[in-house]
């Protein structure tokens, strides 16, 4: 099960890191013209880089707390902070009728779920 977890916060964390540094990175201008972020035009660009933060921040604390096992707490609450990012994320996309969105927003809270119930009962 530890392997699979690892695989899961491993995944987790890449989609992440890449999501958050695109929006930390980028902000809204930028991301205008990218496929996909038609969602960027609803937020204001301290809004978009704040999300990306935050999507940066779980990424780190999803690997690690655990990897250096200093307040591994922290990484079944990364997990948990990824589902309430996923679940705003999909409530934006079903206002905005963009339904293929919700389904990989769906997907990635689904993974953090078993990634905080596996690392919640691991501790």
């Amino acid at each position: 099960m530890n392997v699979l977890l690892w695989v899961l916060q491993a995944l987790l964390a890449a989609v992440m890191l890449m999501a958050g540094g695109m929006k930390a990175g980028r902000g809204k201008e930028k991301l205008l013209g990218e496929p996909r972020m038609e969602w960027v035009e609803a937020y204001s660009d301290s809004t978009i880089r704040a999300i990306g933060g935050l999507e940066v921040a779980a990424a780190v604390g999803l690997v690690l707390p655990w990897a250096l096992d200093l307040a591994r707490v922290l990484t079944p609450l990364a997990a948990v902070g990824v589902v309430a990012l996923m679940s705003g994320a999909m409530l934006t996309h079903r206002r905005r009728g963009e339904m293929q969105a919700i389904a990989t927003n769906a997907v990635l809270a689904l993974v953090a779920v078993v990634v905080a119930i596996g690392r919640f009962g691991d501790l």
